[in-house]
């Protein structure tokens, strides 16, 4: 309830603006909420960075990982990922697409799951944002390679029908590298959370708003760290 969650909100370090220091570590966010209700939707927020930690030790980035919720070893695919996620042989989102997006197909319908079970409406309206806006940019990508956009879309049925993304798809083809075209696509995300963050409310949605904030600023600091390193 929302009077329940006044000391774990006040407890909580004030976040600044995009592009400052994370000022708490994702996995301490969850362990501070351990008996919170919020818990389960704020993993469920936290875990889509986990599964981009482990879409980029499959790729082989050179980064270190700090998951919230899953474990190292199931990051670095050591240890097979939980059951919800499981992609079954030849499964696929569309007709023939990356078994990747099949993983990103789960974890998307598992966290509207949780949404719906939780009584979530931020979970549920953030989860119809990230849908939309990935498939927005997997269309654009595979128009661009004059592709079937179809085979690259994931779990199209939970996007926000009414969502634009025409501006932030500009802004981002314009971006001079990759690495600014990934703060093009966050600055969105950080606009979006702004509008729908139930700020001074101490119900579950802001909890769930404040680990979706916080793991923003702890993917910006780690592209920095990537710009850094290839400056060097």
């Amino acid at each position: 309830m929302a009077v329940g969650n006044y000391y774990l909100v006040t407890a909580l370090p004030t976040l600044g603006d995009l592009g400052s220091p994370p000022p708490i570590a994702p996995a301490d966010l969850v362990d501070h909420l351990r008996d919170a209700g919020a818990r389960e939707a704020v993993e469920t927020v936290l875990l889509s960075d986990d599964l981009l930690q482990h879409d980029a030790y499959l790729a082989g980035e050179p980064q270190e990982t700090d998951p919230a919720v899953l474990s190292p070893a199931q990051v670095q695919d050591e240890e097979p990922l939980p059951t919800y996620l499981a992609v079954e042989t030849g499964e696929t989102p569309g007709r023939q697409g990356p078994a990747i997006d099949a993983v990103w197909a789960r974890y998307f319908r598992h966290a509207d799951a949780v949404a719906r079970r939780q009584a979530s409406p931020f979970l549920r309206a953030w989860v119809a944002y990230e849908v939309g806006l990935r498939n927005a940019l997997a269309t654009a990508r595979a128009k661009s390679l004059d592709l079937e956009p179809e085979t690259y879309l994931v779990a199209a049925d939970l996007a926000d029908p009414g969502a634009d993304f025409t501006a932030v798809l500009s802004e981002w083809t314009e971006a001079e590298n990759p690495l600014e075209g990934l703060r093009v696509l966050d600055r969105s995300r950080w606009r979006w959370l702004h509008e729908h963050d139930a700020y001074f409310t101490f119900a579950d949605d802001e909890l769930e708003a404040y680990a979706a904030k916080l793991m923003l600023l702890v993917r910006w600091h780690r592209l920095e760290q990537a710009d850094r390193q290839e400056s060097d």
